[in-house]
């Protein structure tokens, strides 16, 4: 049989990862190579979706919680978006240089701690709904109230405030179960569990209020993507060296080996969140104009379909490590405004604000204080 490839991602801890492939063991049968291919495609676009809907759930919570406590929410500006790929450089650089001067063994088994921790508490706040909904009626379910402050008195300040019950004590320990799982055997579904739940998460909480601050921070990792992994072999090292459920991987040789399969085919996270924030965004802006149509979410969701598409048969065809961004950008970003321009709507599309309501109540609440300050005064 002829000498083939895999597909091996490129890593990097803020998580904007890059699908390569590098020449490895020997797949299987073409037919395990389109089953692998075909996996990955699929669980790539199944978080963007469900979390785009989810991110609009989000945030309508989020404009309850103002409405109630005037906390306004988190949200990136368009100068974290331009720093953002200055920030990923440094990080990526810091974790190779780290791995040059200590033994990754050691690295790869804090991490493996770091994000058993975190992947339980993702696969949680996504299981949890669900398997409230199999737990019988009969089930002795008490609620509790977890709060921890600092300080006294009128000084004291919250610093949490969660709310849990019984249902959502057995979700996490399921989830726990599948975190013992993975640190005892790394296996490649508990790692899929892990970064399904990561990436679901990530769509769903991370916010982007504008499409310009979309396009800035999408633009500036275009160039981070080619740059680290076609003018140097930073990311690619890194990747091989970096071991964490921040990718997702499907075995070629399923066919032939069950699930004891390990000649994998990999996508990192990245290329799935970082897009999916902005699909999410497209999705709330769709909702905003009230018009019973979600035609910019679907422009956007199909032009990532066909982006990752390309990345890759480019991949397979060159044999060679590709910046997925390269190919999802351009389309992720083109087409939902070459969608705005026919239908005449691209000073809407660039106009909208995800929070623009909670920012006009601040305002008005600042010019009453004002205004009250003034009456003093007089």
């Amino acid at each position: 049989m002829a000498e083939s490839v895999t597909v091996q991602p490129v890593l990097n801890e803020t998580n904007n990862d890059t699908l390569a492939n590098a020449t490895a063991k020997i797949p299987a049968t073409p037919e395990g190579m389109a089953v692998a291919y075909t996996s990955l495609f699929l669980m790539a676009i199944f978080p963007i979706f469900v979390g785009a809907f989810r991110s609009v759930k989000h945030h309508k919570e989020q404009k309850i919680s103002f409405q109630e406590s005037g906390e306004k929410p988190d949200t990136m500006s368009s100068k974290d978006a331009a720093m953002f790929p200055i920030i990923a450089s440094c990080t990526l650089l810091g974790i190779y240089i780290v791995f040059q001067l200590f033994s990754k063994e050691y690295i790869n088994l804090l991490l493996a701690v770091y994000f058993f921790f975190l992947g339980v508490l993702a696969l949680a706040h996504i299981g949890s709904p669900v398997v409230s909904k199999f737990i019988p009626p009969s089930f002795p379910n008490l609620d509790y109230h977890l709060t921890f402050t600092q300080g006294k008195g009128d000084k004291k300040e919250e610093i949490m405030n969660y709310e849990f019950d019984r249902k959502d004590l057995v979700c996490l320990g399921l989830c726990s179960a599948v975190g013992i799982w993975y640190l005892a055997k790394k296996h490649w579904l508990a790692n899929n569990l892990f970064g399904l739940a990561f990436a679901v998460n990530g769509v769903e909480l991370l916010s982007l209020n504008r499409i310009s601050t979309g396009c800035i921070l999408l633009g500036g990792l275009f160039v981070y993507d080619i740059f680290w992994v076609f003018g140097t072999n930073v990311m690619v090292t890194v990747a091989k060296s970096f071991e964490a459920p921040i990718k997702l991987v499907f075995p070629q040789d399923l066919l032939e080996k069950g699930l004891a399969a390990n000649n994998f085919a990999m996508l990192g996270l990245g290329d799935i969140v970082i897009p999916g924030i902005y699909i999410a965004l497209l999705l709330r802006f769709d909702v905003s104009l009230k018009k019973n149509s979600k035609v910019y979410f679907y422009a956007g969701f199909v032009a990532y379909c066909l982006g990752l598409l390309t990345t890759i048969v480019v991949m397979h065809f060159f044999k060679h490590a590709q910046p997925a961004l390269l190919y999802l950008v351009p389309a992720c970003v083109g087409v939902p405004i070459l969608v705005a321009l026919v239908r005449g709507e691209v000073k809407e599309l660039f106009s909208y604000e995800d929070h623009s309501e909670q920012k006009e109540e601040l305002e008005g609440e600042k010019k009453e204080e004002k205004k009250a300050e003034v009456k003093k005064d007089k």
